[in-house]
């Protein structure tokens, strides 16, 4: 017997970073296996780069691209957005409410509430676990979070380090949990070749202190090459740290050693640099670690979040986070020891493959959804 196709909203804030990627993926996958996916964004976060992400991702959304305040702090459209959700929902005979990240995880489980068809799902991406719980939003998101474990019909952690810390800082689920670590596509394992005027390094992500960039500047100062050069730098991304970023870089001298090029996507940024360098002070499953492991770069990374779950064998190789010094020392032995950071990258690829690939994530994804779905 053939079965039943899924009618599925996926509701998330922004349409951007690794949340949206994962997204994305998943909405292609579950559509070309038959299923009607639905997608909910933000309406206060608009640019040129969000609505060229949506557009070409729309006709994998038979459901539609549906628009809803969703501000990033506490505010008014928490109250009125999810009642607009629950409504959407109902309209559309979904089976599925899947919620990604803190709000997207919110808005789904407050939307499932008087509508007892849909299942809702949610996948904290980090998010949550990152509120600091002595805080008044920390205190206020992880309050929620207990309250609405009732409308919960499964959490999925993108690592283990995601769960065991949800259950420490938040509490531990009554709902069913997996972990479903995220994949990438078969292409995204050929190698990427660095560019003839490549820089020694290359930086993919926001520009904001969690991402380590105020470290990675304050360790490049000292570094050279085995030819005694001064090593180099490549930023790509964008974010509110950029102008405090901008200032450091001129205040250590290094305006010809780093090159900030806004915004792009990962893999043509990957061919930037030789080496790539994550010095997040926390994650959770961060794809670009992923990509460039994939791509076939040495990366230098820090141990936070689940990085160690995809490092697995080459792990002992993670620095601490916030540490300058130890920051530098693996980047110079990069270049001191290409040989050995290429016999690691190696290791670290072989353990990937099997490990991380798009298509085992999007099947357990949508085996869950079919469980619940017979269930409730």
């Amino acid at each position: 017997m053939t079965a039943r196709k899924l009618r599925i909203l996926q509701v998330m804030r922004a349409p951007v970073g690794g949340l949206f990627r994962h997204v994305a993926d998943l909405t292609r996958a579950l559509s070309a296996h038959g299923h009607a996916v639905g997608l909910v964004v933000d309406s206060l976060a608009s640019d040129a780069q969000t609505e060229s992400r949506l557009t070409e991702l729309a006709p994998h959304a038979s459901l539609g691209i549906h628009r809803f305040a969703m501000p990033r702090l506490l505010g008014s459209g928490d109250l009125v957005t999810p009642l607009a959700i629950r409504r959407l929902a109902l309209k559309l005979g979904i089976d599925i409410l899947h919620g990604h990240g803190a709000k997207g995880g919110f808005y789904a489980r407050l939307a499932r509430l008087g509508n007892s068809k849909a299942v809702a799902i949610y996948t904290p991406h980090g998010g949550v676990l990152h509120f600091d719980k002595a805080s008044l939003s920390g205190r206020i998101f992880h309050g929620l979070e207990r309250w609405l474990m009732g409308q919960t019909g499964a959490i999925i952690f993108e690592s283990q380090y995601a769960q065991a810390t949800y259950a420490a800082l938040i509490a531990p689920p009554t709902c069913p949990t997996m972990v479903i670590y995220n994949g990438l596509s078969l292409d995204e394992f050929v190698p990427v070749h660095p560019d003839a005027d490549a820089a020694d390094f290359v930086f993919i992500g926001e520009l904001r202190k969690l991402k380590g960039v105020h470290v990675l500047i304050e360790a490049l100062p000292a570094l050279r090459r085995a030819d005694g050069h001064p090593a180099t730098l490549v930023m790509a991304g964008a974010g509110g740290s950029r102008d405090a970023l901008l200032a450091q870089i001129a205040r250590l001298g290094l305006t010809d050693r780093v090159s900030l090029i806004g915004a792009q996507p990962a893999r043509p940024s990957l061919a930037r640099g030789r080496i790539a360098v994550v010095p997040s002070l926390a994650e959770s499953l961060p794809y670009i670690v992923l990509e460039a492991a994939a791509a076939q770069l040495p990366v230098i990374a820090t141990r936070v979040g689940g990085i160690p779950e995809i490092f697995g064998p080459t792990a002992a190789s993670l620095v601490p986070a916030n540490d300058v010094q130890a920051l530098h020392e693996a980047m110079q032995m990069a270049l001191d020891r290409p040989d050995t950071a290429q016999a690691e990258m190696r290791a670290r690829l072989e353990y990937m493959v099997e490990r991380f690939a798009l298509a085992g994530m999007a099947g357990e994804i949508e085996a869950l959804y079919r469980r619940l779905a017979v269930q409730r």
